[in-house]
């Protein structure tokens, strides 16, 4: 049987009084507080029956594992956002959007957001909404995650246009020479209207005194790779005997520097390859006595993990949790939410994302409250481009076409 911490039987209370008055509740707790626990308690102390979890998928078994530990008076199904089409779209008492920012798109929804909206309209369930970044890069991704709702402080705007009108500074800005309207300039109103519907908590208030010490580690790549890169910026092409990797544009040129430098390639064709295994060896050579996590980013990637791991790495939560000679390899959006690395010794980039969201994230996949200190490793090449999207990254800003043009000189 689970036993509560004492801020998450408060936010139980206070989460119950919420939903039962609005119907719905928004839990921004920060990672590692226990927001999906904090949850699932909620809707034991509800009167209801049908319960549904959607998250992620690597995120499933943890949460089934949680719903057996507290052996609620409910019945609950955990399912990932893309499986949506395959379940009852009515019949559900409670539904729980989990990563509730990931449903965030503007203007326009996304496939996930309008799925989730069809399934709130079919059931009139009390919905809770799970994140630790509610908002992570504007104001403006609020609308869309709770347009589903009859009765959130938006619903009065039939789309995020008309909500823009009064919620958003409008800006402009180019792009490939076309001057487009920007909606990212959410206003504060948008968060003090949700304020009723909000619980925030921080791993500060619960007592996390954990720090995470990154280090950054510079490989030499070999000779072949770096004539690949320096050919392909010079002629934006290269040509083999059977494929040809084409830069024609500044941003297939960044994305292909991005997949080279690391030694990995996808053609013009769609067909892929490691080119070097450089970076997989030398993360074998130094980390193999360790249980780490390895963050990639690229699927050759993982490929090149693999080839140097053999069968002591695994992709799957449950295989890793269980087996201590094991490590994992998880793709980094894909893994940078929703799941606990707490039985890592060290987390090990392959790579980096452009996205300074995922940055904040998943390096704090670790994170427990008796944990005092996480070891993050990234492994960088030298001459790449991963050390100036690092310099971004942790200023909190994207990696951008302008920054890669900018660091170049292009």
């Amino acid at each position: 049987m689970i036993e509560f911490r004492d801020y998450q039987s408060a936010i139980i209370n206070e989460g119950m009084k919420i939903l039962e008055d609005k119907r719905f509740v928004y839990l921004s707790m920060e990672v590692r507080t226990g927001k999906t626990l904090t949850s699932l308690g909620i809707i034991d102390r509800m009167i209801v029956n049908k319960a549904l979890f959607i998250t992620k998928k690597k995120a499933i078994s943890s949460i089934e594992a949680d719903y057996k530990l507290l052996s609620p008076g409910f019945e609950l199904t955990v399912i990932n956002y893309e499986s949506l089409h395959k379940i009852e779209q009515s019949g559900w008492d409670v539904v729980v959007c989990d990563e509730a920012h990931s449903m965030g798109a503007y203007p326009k929804p996304s496939k996930r957001a309008k799925q989730v909206k069809s399934l709130v309209l079919k059931s009139n369930p009390y919905v809770i909404f799970l994140s630790g970044t509610p908002t992570p890069e504007s104001f403006s991704q609020m609308y869309h995650q709770v347009y589903s709702l009859p009765y959130s402080p938006f619903s009065e705007y039939k789309n995020f246009y008309k909500f823009a009108v009064e919620h958003v500074i409008h800006k402009t800005k180019h792009i490939a020479g076309f001057v487009v309207k920007d909606y990212s300039g959410g206003k504060d109103i948008i968060l003090e209207k949700m304020s009723p519907y909000m619980i925030s908590y921080t791993q500060e208030e619960a007592g996390f005194t954990s720090i995470i010490k990154e280090e950054v580690i510079y490989v030499d790549p070999p000779e072949s790779l770096i004539k690949i890169c320096e050919r392909l910026k010079k002629d934006l092409v290269v040509e083999g005997k059977e494929d040809v990797i084409l830069a024609d544009t500044g941003v297939k040129l960044m994305q292909k520097l991005h997949q080279l430098y690391s030694g990995t390639v996808k053609f013009e064709s769609g067909n892929s390859m490691v080119v070097d295994n450089f970076k997989a060896d030398f993360i074998f050579d130094n980390f193999c006595c360790s249980k780490i996590g390895i963050f990639y980013k690229f699927k050759e990637e993982l490929n090149a993990i693999k080839a140097a791991y053999g069968d002591s790495i695994c992709t799957d939560l449950e295989t890793f949790n269980s087996d201590p000679s094991k490590s994992i390899a998880l793709q980094i959006v894909s893994g940078r939410e929703g799941i606990s690395l707490k039985e890592a010794e060290f987390l090990v980039y392959y790579n980096i994302d452009f996205s300074a969201t995922s940055y904040w994230q998943s390096r704090d996949r670790m994170t427990t409250k008796d944990r005092p200190e996480n070891k993050v490793y990234w492994v960088f090449t030298k001459g790449g481009i991963e050390p100036q999207i690092y310099k971004s990254v942790t200023k909190k800003k994207d990696y951008t076409l302008r920054h890669f043009k900018k660091d170049f000189k292009l």
